[in-house]
């Protein structure tokens, strides 16, 4: 069932091209130099096949929620994604969103000196500008109110956001937002998963940051409970009018 996603409104890129690229259960929202639309679509779908072959294979890499071993053969994007599971202590899956904005921006880095992918809340950024990514928390009061900005020196990077009360993605927590930074997406995505499992109430704010920050290749962490907000290591936050 299509779910229309209105926070998307809310990624800035001025004097980008922005379009979406739909495969199936892929819904990737893009902003680029130019419409590369068409080389996405072939990426996404080359990434699907290899996914979606090995998956038949292995179906425990499709259903595990805790980390699996992958074969030395598999497709490198399974390897990858096996990997970050592994680090955040979550089933592979966890990792398929930030995987997939990644390797489509990977495929596409020549063609664009700025590149903003987002997949379901996860996304992956190469930019050569400043540029200002507002945090959607659902009935959080402090939703679109808070925001990161992101500096070209630190790009490409991974943002990816975990919620225990916005969309359909599995969680045991009850954070508003869970969202992690890490030079890798699909570590950003399974720590901003594994740490959202953790976080029940405002009381646990703290103990998630550490928990995020102890997971390798973590830049920087940042939750949302209610009114309550917390932020740790190479993040900076700003306010959003």
């Amino acid at each position: 069932m299509y779910e229309e996603r209105l926070y998307r409104n809310r990624i800035k890129g001025e004097n980008l091209v922005s379009y979406e690229v739909i495969v199936k259960e892929t819904d990737l929202y893009v902003r680029t130099d130019t419409d590369l639309s068409k080389a996405i679509e072939n990426s996404v779908i080359k990434y699907r096949y290899q996914l979606e072959n090995y998956i038949k294979g292995d179906e425990a890499f499709l259903k595990s929620l805790s980390p699996v071993g992958v074969s030395p053969l598999a497709p490198k994007i399974v390897r990858e994604m096996a990997d970050a599971a592994r680090a955040a202590n979550v089933g592979p899956m966890a990792a398929v969103a930030g995987a997939m904005s990644e390797y489509v921006g990977r495929d596409i880095d020549a063609l664009s000196n700025n590149i903003i992918i987002e997949n379901g809340g996860d996304i992956y950024i190469k930019t050569d500008v400043e540029r200002k990514i507002s945090i959607f928390a659902g009935k959080s009061v402090l939703s679109h109110k808070v925001g990161i900005l992101i500096k070209p020196d630190a790009a490409p990077l991974g943002i990816c956001t975990s919620s225990g009360t916005v969309g359909h993605s599995l969680s045991y927590g009850k954070a508003d937002a869970v969202c992690v930074l890490s030079k890798s997406t699909l570590i950003a995505d399974t720590a901003a998963t594994s740490t959202g499992n953790i976080v029940k109430s405002a009381d646990d704010i703290k103990r998630g940051l550490d928990y995020a920050m102890n997971i390798k290749g973590v830049a920087g962490a940042l939750i949302i409970v209610g009114d309550k907000l917390g932020a740790y290591g190479d993040i900076e936050l700003i306010r959003v009018r």
